[in-house]
This record gives C-alpha cells, structure tokens and sequence, in this order.
C-alpha cells in the first residue's frame, strides 16, 4: 500500500510532534501536486493548537505536586518559570510570537502561560494567530522548494521525520547533560564537607 494515498493521515500525527517539521513537509507535498493547501494548513494549526492547549492546562495544574515534577522534566525550570511568567505578564503576544519563532521555547512558554493564570480565551486567541501565520509561511517555503526541485514525496516525509526527531532529541541531550552537570557539580561542593566532617570526627575520638 502506498502510504500516499492518504497523506492526511500521515500530516496529522507529525504536526502534533514537530509543528514547523510537518508544515514544510505539507508544502513540499503542496508543491508536488499531491495535496491542496487549504486542507493541510488546517491540519498543522489544528494540532498545534491542540498540543499547545494541552500545555497550557498542564501549566494551570502546575501546583499539584505530582504535575510539578513532570514540568521540571518538560524543562520549566524556576528560572524559567519566573522569565516567562514576568514576560507572560507584560506581553502575551510577544511572549505568544517568541515561543512559535524558537520552537524549543514553546513548551515552557506555554506551560508558564497556565501557570500565570492567564485566561485560556486569550491564550488561545494569540496562540491559534500565531499558528496560523506560522503555518502558512512554512507551507508556501516547503511548495516552493517542492514545485521548484520536485523532490519525491517520500524524501519529503523522511526529512521531516529526521527533523521532528532532532527537534525533539537536541533538547533532550542539552537537558540531559546540565542535568548531569549540575548534578556532579552538587556531588562535588559536598564532599570536601564530607571529607571535613570524617576528619572532625576522626581527630575528636
């Protein structure tokens, strides 16, 4: 079966994981003729909206213990926490705009948006402008480089797998290491002070 025949199905799922990965592989597709435009642009804002919804109301439970420990491990750090709710605060179309520019930033971004208490109707005003815009931009790149170099529709999904995968795995490897970085660092400040005390007590008996 060829798994063209329905690439609906297939831009769904990628647009939920990788947002701008999915939307420049629709236009690709758009460019060769395989799909229209208007079906998968409504696609990709569709499940960024829905992934970015979901964010924003893990954000709002934020304060029960367990959901805070996951937003730790989503990378919403305390210092993140307290930069983006002051920028949440001042400006959400700016902070909206920044997190769909950089998208690694999207997921605390949004998570700190719930946090705030930010009304979920001006969230998902902004959020769903900014998809939107977003979404066309990279989907008319993706069919212009689609029409332009006719590249086969399955070199389109594979490379927009290899980038949702990227996406997802740099920012799990940074976190990662200065995760593990930060965690040596706290080994090594105490034991010195481990060394100081058995010695204390060494000396003392």
């Amino acid at each position: 079966m060829d798994v063209f025949e329905h690439p609906y199905l297939l831009l769904g799922p990628l647009a939920a994981v990788q947002g701008p990965a999915a939307a420049l592989t629709a236009g690709a597709l758009v460019g060769a003729g395989k799909v229209a435009f208007l079906p998968v642009w409504l696609i990709v804002v569709a499940a960024e909206v829905t992934v970015d919804s979901v964010l924003y109301f893990l954000g709002r439970s934020g304060q029960n213990r367990r959901v805070a420990g996951l937003l730790r491990r989503l990378g919403l750090t305390d210092a993140l926490r307290e930069q983006w709710t002051s920028a949440a605060t001042r400006s959400m179309a700016r902070l909206v705009f920044v997190a769909k520019a950089v998208d690694v930033l999207a997921g605390p971004a949004f998570l700190t948006v719930g946090l705030a208490g930010v009304s979920y109707r001006r969230f998902l005003g902004w959020v769903s402008a900014a998809s939107a815009a977003r979404a066309a931009l990279l989907i008319g790149v993706g069919a212009t480089l689609g029409a332009r170099f006719h590249v086969s529709p399955v070199a389109v999904l594979a490379c927009g797998l290899v980038l949702a995968l990227l996406a997802i795995g740099v920012p799990l490897l940074v976190q990662t290491a200065s995760r593990g970085g930060s965690d040596a660092a706290r080994k090594s400040t105490k034991s010195p002070a481990r060394r100081e005390t058995r010695r204390s007590l060494s000396v003392s008996a």
